[in-house]
């Protein structure tokens, strides 16, 4: 049905229209986001080896393999895109301090409103607006009592005309902190641009929209979260840095194969090349090549797997999250050098600096008004996406994996 409506509107099934919002031929996109997973592809390949390898020591080679994928079920995740909750067993310097954020929150009593106001003052201290009073009236920060709800996070731009909300069901965990940032990320992107025609009022491509929350997260450093009460101390030696490195890379780093195989899984069934008869198939060939993950059990097609993923059935695109996770380590370090920072990128916090604000604000302002190349030069400087950042922020932690990984058989 959504591939009649496509070729209703002039394009070949609804892949090409999701395409078509980033303005470049099919090809040319394809080609882009293959260039970038090759630029992020050494660094997963060290970490995926060395995951397998701390995995072996736990379970045996019976079940983990060498030169083969990791079981889906050993990773911590429905969908293996997100590996922090194995962080316990792969933590590369047991008995380093430990940074965990979750205590510190309850610690200081932080409940979903407080946690909305310290996202809301990164914002802010960058010389960005403090939120509308109708944020605050009109937001659905925890769960109601009275009825049932989505509690998938997201943000709303009501009447694009500043009536900016977020619907969550906050609970007080680091994770939720993060959410907050990334979901008002959304909400000030809609805040900058609403003065302009509604046409373009929208991200200057999908991925920008989901990478200006994220952005910011990253320059929540452990000082910032002194700062903020949430942690007492913060004790950086190269040992915990490393710690902290592989907690963000079994985030960040773990989820870029994810976010690129899902749509890579649609466009050929909406172009006919995946068929309904191996649609299961299909999902767990492209989640052996892309992740290195092998499934729990024998997958036949009497299961659809890929519906279990929210946005599989929502028909939201997902190519903007990989975007995205390129995206804000690149915005992060045009950021860290328009403020002037020096040492490591991992350690960069530019909050407080207008200067980096005002940048960042400016891209904002563009929405889709401008092709979305010029609103990338406006904060970077560049007009290609560029996965390099990401390597150069986790560059401490792919040495050091390289050395574990001495001797090991990678790849799969």
């Amino acid at each position: 049905l959504g591939n009649e409506g496509a070729r209703e509107q002039g394009f070949a099934d609804v892949g090409a229209v999701w395409k078509s919002r980033y303005d470049m031929s099919t090809d040319a996109l394809e080609t882009d986001i293959e260039r970038l997973w090759q630029q992020v592809k050494p660094l997963y390949d060290q970490l995926h080896c060395y995951v397998r390898g701390r995995l072996q020591k736990k379970w045996g080679k019976a079940k983990v393999a060498d030169g083969q994928p990791i079981p889906a079920m050993l990773l911590g995740n429905m969908w293996s895109q997100a590996w922090g909750n194995i962080y316990p067993q792969v933590e590369p310097y047991p008995g380093q301090p430990s940074i965990d954020v979750t205590k510190g929150m309850v610690k200081k009593k932080l409940d979903a409103e407080k946690m909305a106001k310290i996202a809301e003052g990164f914002f802010v201290s960058l010389g960005m607006p403090s939120l509308p009073k109708t944020f605050w009236e009109r937001s659905m920060l925890t769960r109601p009592r009275d009825r049932e709800v989505v509690c998938h996070a997201s943000a709303w731009d009501l009447t694009y005309n500043g009536d900016v909300r977020i619907k969550m069901c906050t609970k007080v965990t680091e994770e939720d902190l993060v959410t907050l940032h990334h979901e008002l990320g959304h909400d000030y992107y809609y805040l900058a641009y609403h003065d302009k025609p509604v046409l373009f009022q929208d991200g200057a491509n999908d991925g920008f929209h989901e990478a200006i929350g994220d952005t910011i997260a990253l320059s929540v450093t452990p000082e910032y979260l002194v700062k903020m009460g949430i942690l007492d101390k913060a004790s950086r030696n190269d040992k915990a840095d490393i710690n902290i490195l592989m907690q963000r890379a079994l985030d960040k780093v773990a989820f870029l194969p994810f976010g690129l195989m899902i749509d890579k899984w649609r466009w050929d069934v909406f172009n006919g090349k995946i068929t309904p008869d191996h649609y299961n198939q299909a999902w767990w060939d492209l989640i052996r090549t892309y992740q290195g993950v092998a499934p729990p059990s024998a997958r036949g097609e009497e299961f659809f797997d890929p519906g279990a993923k929210y946005h599989v059935p929502a028909n939201t695109p997902y190519l903007r999250y990989f975007l995205a996770h390129i995206l804000q380590f690149q915005f992060h370090r045009a950021l860290c050098d328009t403020a002037g920072q020096d040492g490591p990128l991992y350690a960069c916090s530019i909050q407080g600096n207008q200067e980096a604000g005002a940048r960042f604000q400016q891209m904002l302002a563009m929405g889709s008004s401008m092709p979305w190349p010029d609103a990338l030069e406006a904060a970077t400087g560049q007009r290609e996406m560029d996965a390099t950042a990401v390597v150069e922020y986790f560059e401490p932690l792919m040495g050091w994996l390289a050395e574990q990984n001495e001797g090991r058989q990678c790849g799969w």
